[in-house]
C-alpha cells in the first residue's frame, strides 16, 4: 500500500491498490471551465466500478471524497480540494439504448446521451444537449434546461457510496428539488437509466438544433465560464435581478459578469477563483440591496480558499 503526504495538511493517507490512475497534488484548473483554482490532494480515475468500490471501501473513512465531471458548474477554490477527487473517464462514458430506455455511464456527456437517443428514436431527453456536463452531475443536481429536468426522465441511478457499496437509487430515493437531490455525501454516480418517449429522429434532431441555437445566441459559450451562477428564485429570473441591480459587465480583477447573459460569470484572463467567487458575492449583495431578494448559488464552490 502506498502512502501519499497531504499537501493541504500534515496527515498522510494510506492508499489501497488500484487498477486505475492515482495522481497526487493534481492540478484541477485544466479540468474545469473557469480554468482557475487549486489542486486535488489526490485525483482518482478508476478503471471500472469494481475498482472504485474496492478503493473507497479500503480508504480511511475520514478522507473526504468528491466527484468531478466536466467541471462546467464548479468553482475550485485556490487552496485546492482536500481528500480524493474522483473523475470518471472513458470506461464510464458509454450510452446504450433499448426500446425507450437509455443506460448511461456516469461519465457520459449530455451531447452523447441526446445523440444516442436521437439515433434510437427516443424523444424527451433533447434538453440534455444543452447542459455542459456529465450524467453523474445531472443526476446529483437534477440538471435541467428549456422546461425539462432529470427528474422528468430518470428511472434509477447506480451509485457507489462513500464506504464502497454499490447501491441503486430510485427517483423517490433521490427526492429531487430544484437543482438539488438527496444523493449521499461522497457518493459517486456510476450510471443512470433514463426513459423517454417514442419520437422521429429528424424531429428530435430539429429540437436539438433549436436548443443549440438558442444557447449560442444567449450564452457566452466560447468563454471561460461556469454556466448559470445563481438559481432562479421563486417568481423571478436570476439574470433579470442581476441586470436590474446594475451588475451587467461588473468586474473584479479578471472576473466579469457577462454582458451577453448576466447570470454567467467569466474569467476574462487570469482571474483567481477568489476573484470569481468574490464577484459573485458582490452581485448577491447588490441584488439584495436593490430588490430584497437573496440569490442562491447554483455553481458549486469547493475546496480551501
Amino acid at each position: 500500500m502506498d502512502r501519499v503526504g497531504a499537501f493541504l495538511g500534515q496527515r498522510e493517507m494510506t492508499l489501497p491498490p488500484v487498477r486505475g490512475k492515482l495522481t497526487a497534488n493534481a492540478p484541477l484548473a485544466p479540468l474545469v471551465w473557469f480554468k482557475a483554482g487549486g489542486a486535488a490532494e489526490l485525483l482518482f480515475e478508476p478503471a471500472d466500478t469494481d475498482d472504485l468500490c474496492d478503493f473507497l471501501g479500503a480508504l480511511d473513512p475520514a478522507v473526504p471524497v468528491m466527484g468531478l465531471g466536466l467541471g462546467s458548474n464548479l468553482i475550485v477554490r485556490d487552496g485546492g480540494v482536500p481528500g480524493v477527487v474522483v473523475r470518471l473517464g472513458k470506461p464510464f462514458a458509454k450510452v446504450t439504448a433499448d426500446g425507450l430506455t437509455l443506460t448511461c455511464g456516469g461519465g457520459a456527456s449530455g451531447i452523447l446521451v441526446s445523440s444516442t437517443a436521437r439515433d434510437a428514436g427516443i424523444a424527451g431527453v433533447e434538453f440534455l444537449r444543452s447542459i455542459p456536463g456529465t450524467v453523474g452531475g445531472f443526476v446529483r443536481m437534477n440538471g435541467g434546461a428549456y422546461g425539462r429536468e432529470v427528474a422528468d426522465v430518470l428511472v434509477e441511478a447506480q451509485v457507489v457510496t462513500r464506504d464502497g457499496s454499490p447501491v441503486t437509487l430510485t427517483l423517490a430515493d433521490l427526492n429531487y428539488r430544484y437543482r438539488h437531490s438527496d444523493l449521499p455525501d461522497g457518493a459517486i454516480v456510476v450510471s443512470a437509466t433514463f426513459r423517454g418517449e417514442q419520437g422521429e429522429p429528424r424531429a428530435i434532431q430539429a429540437e436539438m438544433d433549436r436548443i443549440a441555437a438558442a444557447r449560442e445566441a444567449s450564452q457566452p459559450l466560447r468563454s471561460k465560464t461556469g454556466g448559470s451562477t445563481f438559481k432562479n428564485p421563486d417568481g423571478h429570473k436570476a439574470w433579470a435581478l442581476v441586470d436590474a441591480a446594475g451588475c451587467r459587465g461588473l468586474i473584479r480583477g479578471d472576473a466579469q459578469v457577462s454582458e451577453k447573459h448576466c447570470n454567467f460569470l467569466l474569467n476574462t484572463g487570469n482571474a483567481t477563483s477568489a476573484d470569481i467567487e468574490a464577484l459573485g458575492e458582490d452581485v448577491r449583495a447588490k441584488v439584495l440591496a436593490q430588490s430584497g431578494v437573496t440569490l442562491e448559488w447554483e455553481i458549486q464552490r469547493v475546496g480551501v480558499a
